[in-house]
Formats: structure tokens, sequence, C-alpha cells
């Protein structure tokens, strides 16, 4: 009989100590299945696959309309685009309520993959538009599993030290989804017809939900004495030389668990009974996080992100063509030159955000970026507008990993918010600002004469906004709170400056008085 593993571990997120007793036999290979690297790779494989199902259909949809005797088709494929994000955002808050309150990550995750394959399934075979309108809501609801529990799963095994550097990897899907949906979406329907995009998304579904099915999530680690994220010098030699938490305040973090500490064994003391974590409800949640300065900023950023990102689609295209000629083909290839930069945005920001702060790399980030949004309304050579485009679009990406990590912090702070709460309101927010965009972009470009010029001033004037908002909050130590420590610590060192003397008038003629 195998022998009885018990061990004393804490919950990230959560203020009560787990104690693990688990009688059975050990999973194969459970530290690489429950490993934070693993992990890392099936989040990110699920945010790729999203974006695949989220974008393949862009250049095939059109087409299938006109076969099936529909006009006005731009608009009708707008409506597909929005509705996909509609039923993201509707259904952000029970999944992040439920995954919260039962504790459970891998379930849902199945259990959205498998939903995913069935809608896809529908949208190949919908006879009708009312039918495919319904599917895409429902691959959006599907797809929000794994914004917001995928990336709480991440958090969950991931030690502190570098959540932003695991999130940022696991991010570079958004950008890798992005690539190859639209280009390979429209190869395989000029090849293959209509199903041919269609059964692509399906075996990178199908490989998906394998991933998914392999992984072990924390609490089940837990059960047979090891703990993901823990480290050791062995299990990761960067983390040996990590000195401290990268938020200044983990004091808080420490008593809910979260700090790391080296592990050297497998297993620990059992512990005694403890009351079970605080489960908030909805409004509960909504009232922590309007407390913290820190998740409004967050949450304010990332739907900023979200607005300036979507605002640009519908009128990039237009606004390329009515300047320069260019064709759809020329088109898709200076959005690739968007796209490619930010596959690496992500894991850089993320590594420095674990290193040097989410302050820091945020209000940065922001301030590289304001100048690029300026530079692609100059109607000049077109290979200015493509540098600048690229470069604008590195730096505004490289927000986002910063925010992942800031809210990752702010869950550990506040009692009873968990990392499927802040990851669920930064993907409401997110979607909103990605539903809301693509819309103001297009009424804003068609109805003013400088459209184009119009949105990237509009998206300036947000951006700076956000940069100054960063400064003020966000982190632990803000820069703002920096800045005023410095100055008060460089006037305390500077030198009094030597008392002045001005004799009044009375007290000159007295003096010249009494030497007379």
């Amino acid at each position: 009989m195998p022998s009885l593993e018990s061990a004393s571990m804490s919950t990230p997120g959560s203020s009560t100590p787990m104690v693990a007793d688990h009688v059975g036999r050990r999973p194969f290979a459970l530290e690489f299945r429950s490993s934070y690297w693993f992990t890392t790779f099936v989040v990110g494989l699920g945010i790729i696959t999203d974006l695949i199902v989220y974008s393949i259909i862009i250049p095939v949809m059109p087409f299938r309309l006109e076969h099936l005797h529909y006009h006005h088709i731009s608009s009708l494929t707008g409506w597909l685009i929005f509705a996909y994000s509609a039923g993201l955002v509707l259904s952000t808050i029970p999944i992040a309520l439920l995954s919260e309150r039962y504790n459970d990550r891998k379930t849902p995750l199945i259990i959205g993959l498998l939903c995913l394959i069935g809608f896809q399934v529908m949208l190949m075979e919908a006879p009708n538009y009312a039918v495919m309108a319904i599917a895409r809501v429902l691959q959006g609801i599907s797809s929000s599993v794994v914004w917001v529990v995928g990336l709480a799963l991440l958090c969950d095994s991931t030690p502190v030290a570098i959540i932003g550097r695991q999130l940022g990897i696991a991010m570079a899907g958004l950008s890798i989804g992005l690539l190859i949906g639209p280009p390979v979406g429209g190869t395989l329907y000029e090849r293959f017809g209509f199903r041919g995009p269609f059964v692509f998304g399906l075996a990178v579904t199908v490989v998906d939900l394998i991933g998914r099915l392999i992984v072990i999530e924390r609490r089940e680690a837990l059960k047979y004495g090891h703990d993901p994220a823990a480290w050791t010098p062995a299990k990761d030699p960067e983390l040996a030389s990590e000195k401290t938490d990268p938020e200044p305040t983990s004091a808080k973090a420490e008593i809910k668990g979260d700090a790391q500490i080296p592990s050297t064994s497998a297993s620990a003391v059992v512990v005694g009974e403890t009351p079970p974590p605080r489960t908030l409800t909805l409004v509960e949640v909504i009232v922590e996080l309007t407390k913290s300065p820190r998740a409004l900023v967050s949450l304010f950023l990332a739907l900023t992100y979200g607005l300036v990102y979507s605002s640009q689609e519908p009128s990039i295209p237009l606004h390329l063509a009515a300047v320069w000629g260019l064709d759809s083909g020329t088109v898709g290839l200076v959005f690739l030159a968007a796209v490619i930069p930010t596959l690496f945005s992500s894991p850089i920001t993320g590594y420095l955000a674990d290193r040097k702060g989410p302050e820091w790399v945020s209000f940065i980030s922001l301030s590289l970026a304001i100048p690029w949004w300026i530079v692609v309304t100059i109607q000049g050579p077109l290979l200015l507008f493509i540098v600048a485009f690229a470069i604008q679009s590195f730096f505004t990406s490289a927000i986002v990993s910063p925010l992942m990590v800031e809210l990752a912090a702010v869950s550990r702070e506040v009692e009873g918010i968990g990392f499927a709460h802040v990851y669920g309101a930064f993907n409401l927010v997110y979607g909103i600002g990605t539903s809301v965009g693509p819309v103001v972009g297009g009424q804003v470009y068609d109805h003013l004469r400088r459209g184009w010029a119009t949105l990237c001033y509009f998206a300036t004037a947000l951006i700076i906004i956000s940069e100054i908002l960063a400064f003020l909050w966000i982190g632990a130590d803000p820069l703002y709170d920096r800045l005023v420590r410095w100055m008060a610590h460089t006037s305390s060192q500077s030198p009094p400056a030597p008392p002045t003397r001005t004799p009044t008038p009375e007290i000159s003629t007295a003096s010249n008085s009494s030497s007379a």
C-alpha cells in the first residue's frame, strides 16, 4: 500500500494553509505535469487557440455570407466579430466567481474547450446568419474560460518572483494566434473551401484539450506533497539569485501564503485544522476592488489598451488604401509588421516587471508609446508609417504583462480576492474595450474629415492619462511616492542657507548714533 505523504502548504490568494493528506498512487510525471513551465505552455497554447478561433473567420466569413445571398456583408461580418466579444464579456463574471468559489481550475478549462469544439462545428454548419451569431456568442463564452481560469491556474503554480516572466511568455500567444489565424484561414479557404479553416481550428483545439487533460493544478499536486509554486536552486537556478519579492509589501503576501520559501523536501509537517478561506459575493468582490487604487488604475489601463488597440482595426486598411493605394494583400503585410514586434514585448516586459517592478515598466512603456502615435498620423513615406506603426504596437502592447503582474499583487494583498477575480475583471474591461473600440473607430473614421488623425490623437490622450495614473498608483511603491521621498531626502541633506539680516532703517540709525 502506498505510503502516506503529507504536506502543509498554502494556496495563493488565500490565508488558509492547506493540509495535504492523500493516500493513493502518485500521478505519473507529477513534477513535470504540475510545473509552472508546463502550465505556462498549456495556458499559452490556450490563448493561441482562442485567438485562432477568433480571427480565422475574418477572411472567409464575408465569402460565406455572399454564398448565402446576404447583403451589407462588411456590417454583418463586424457584428459577428462583436458577438464573440459580447459572449466573452457576459460570461466573465460568473466564470470568475465559480472558479474561486469551488477552487477548481482544470474542470472549467476542459469543459470550456469541449464546448468550443461543439460551437465551432455549429458555426461551420450554420444554415443562416442567426445561427452564426449564436455560435459566435457561445464561442466567446467558451473563450473567456482560458482568460480567467487559465491565467489563474498559471499564477497558482508559479513562484511570486517570476510571475511576470511566465505571464509574459503565455501572453505572447495572443500575438501568435493573430499571426496564424487570418492568413491560414484565407489559404485553407482557397484550397479546401469554407470548412477548411474550421477543420484547422478544430485540430488546434484538440491539441489544446490534450494539454489541459495532462496538466495537474497546484491544489492536486499538494495532495501528494509537491508544491509547484515552491522552488529550489536546482529547479530554476535563476530564482536562487532572487533576494526579495519584487513587491515591497509582501508582508501581507506572506500571511496569505504567497511568499515562496525554498523547499528541500516533498513533505512537511501537518498543521492543525484552520477555518475555510473567506468566500466573497459578487458585490463584495466589486467593493474590495474599488477600494484598491492599484486595481482601479490597472483596470483602466486594460480598458485603454483594448480601446486604442481595437479602434484601429476597421480604419487602418481604409487609411492605407486612401493614402498609399495599398491593396488587401499589402495591407496584410503591414499588419504583420505591427504584430511581429508584440511577440517579444510581452515576455520582455514581464521579465522586467519581476525585477524592476511593474511601476517602472508600465510608466516607461506608455511614455515611449506616445510619440509614435503622433508619427503615424504623418502622411509621408510608407516606410515611415510601417516603422512607426510597428514601434507603436510594441510599446503599447508592452503594458499587458506589467498589468498582469500588478493584478496578481492585488490578489495577494486583499483577503478573499483570488486570481480568477482579478483576471475576470481584466477580461471584462478589456472585452468592453475591444467591443466598443471598433465601433468608435469606424464611426470616427467615416464621419470626420481627418478621421485617422482624430483616432490617433484620441488614443494619445488616453495613453497620457494612463501614464499619469500609472505614475501615481501603479506598484506597491508608486513612482510618485518615490519622487516625494527623494525630494524630501534631498531637501534634508542640503546645507542650511545662511541667515540674511537686513537691518531696518531705525536700527541702522540707532547704530550710527551710538557709534558717533
